[in-house]
């Protein structure tokens, strides 16, 4: 299944230059090359991220709270439930704390329309969560089924046709999460990520401009002062002025190698020029945004196919037990032949939904390194 994700993110590329910069002419495909060219090792990346500490601690954090969580549903009153804290909230970072006072000193709504997102993203997966969960509990209504009729006992059969029965009547935890939903949450992080990348490319032409602006007014300070020296130069060996021009024109001289070596100076300080810095301090954290955009983009793309035959497994499971409970529950033949396509496709079904909440585990994880990242980048400047 990695290697099936895996495959899909080496053309992704493609699709996604042409969704988030259209026809933007060279420039656009020029970053989006270089977001591509830094992304080469993704592939091996994304299997060794299963492997990883942090991935294991963030499933564990995952399934202490599913459980935790479950567990005091069941015997605790509904009052308390409520000021539980929702999972994707304990399981993001940073806090919402942290990102409210960094954002008291900048107003970038790129960078915080980003933040938005993957909290949205968040709390997606920890919807999903929640419906591998409740699907895990109305199948187990089918494993018992299942397990009755091994037994081949008359009344085993009546109670079998009776948890097939109460399985159709459950309705499919993963239809919260439709195709259309996904597909708006693509376009969405797709038009985020255009958005990241155009402002990126305006930032890093306006640091240029400045530079080039700054070149320009040293160079021709220095040019105007050396012709103005030398024009005096030629005047004091031309005419009697030049007994008076002389002190003159050894200031003058002075003061243009004064300011030579003090552009010198300048351009070594450049970097610590404030309109500068900041430029380029945005261009850094708009890059590293657009980088957690378009893996969001992969992660949630690989979740959509996931919950989608996740989908199209219990609707057939569902369509089965309406067929038993319509034949009834004497038809002893029938309720055998769903049974049996019941244990047929039960390692199958099971083995989608442990996937699942592994890709859940590792976009919790991707979104988590992204908002680190950037908040770092931030606290810079």
């Amino acid at each position: 299944m990695i290697k099936s994700s895996s495959s899909t993110k080496n053309g992704f590329w493609s699709k996604l230059i042409r969704l988030s910069l259209g026809k933007k002419g060279r420039h656009g495909k020029e970053e989006m090359d270089s977001l591509k060219g830094k992304s080469s090792n993704v592939n091996e990346e994304y299997k060794e991220a299963f492997r990883t500490n942090s991935y294991i601690e963030i499933c564990i954090k995952v399934q202490g709270q599913l459980e935790t969580r479950t567990s005091s549903s069941s015997c605790s009153s509904s009052s308390s439930r409520v000021d539980q804290v929702p999972l994707s909230e304990y399981l993001l970072e940073p806090r919402q704390e942290t990102l409210d006072s960094l954002f008291e000193a900048s107003n970038n709504h790129f960078l915080a329309n980003y933040f938005n997102i993957s909290l949205e993203a968040g709390e997606i997966c920890e919807s999903l969560l929640q419906n591998v969960h409740q699907a895990r509990v109305n199948y187990r209504t089918v494993k018992d089924a299942v397990n009755l009729i091994n037994i081949g006992a008359h009344t085993e059969y009546h109670a079998s046709h009776k948890d097939i029965s109460t399985f159709a009547l459950h309705k499919n935890p993963f239809s919260s999460m439709n195709r259309d939903k996904f597909l708006e949450l693509h376009n969405n992080h797709a038009h985020l990520l255009h958005q990241l990348t155009s402002q990126y490319r305006k930032t890093k032409r306006r640091t240029k401009f400045f530079r080039s602006i700054k070149r320009a007014l040293i160079t021709g300070l220095i040019v105007g002062s050396s012709g103005l020296a030398v024009a005096l130069l030629v005047l004091s060996l031309h005419t009697m002025v030049g007994l008076v021009a002389a002190p003159g024109l050894m200031i003058l001289c002075s003061l243009v190698i004064f300011l030579m070596k003090k552009s010198k100076r300048n351009k070594r300080k450049s970097r610590k020029n404030k309109r500068v810095g900041q430029d380029r301090g945005l261009g850094s954290q708009l890059d590293i945004a657009a980088r957690g955009v378009y893996i969001l983009i992969n992660d949630f793309d690989t979740m959509s196919r996931l919950v989608q035959r996740l989908y199209d497994e219990v609707e057939h499971t569902r369509f089965l037990s309406e067929i038993c409970v319509r034949k009834g529950k004497k038809n002893r033949e029938m309720l055998k032949e769903v049974v049996r396509e019941f244990r047929m496709h039960e390692g199958l079904f099971l083995e989608e939904m442990e996937e699942l909440e592994k890709q859940v585990c590792l976009c919790f994880l991707d979104i988590n390194r992204s908002r680190r990242l950037l908040v770092q980048e931030m606290d810079k400047y």
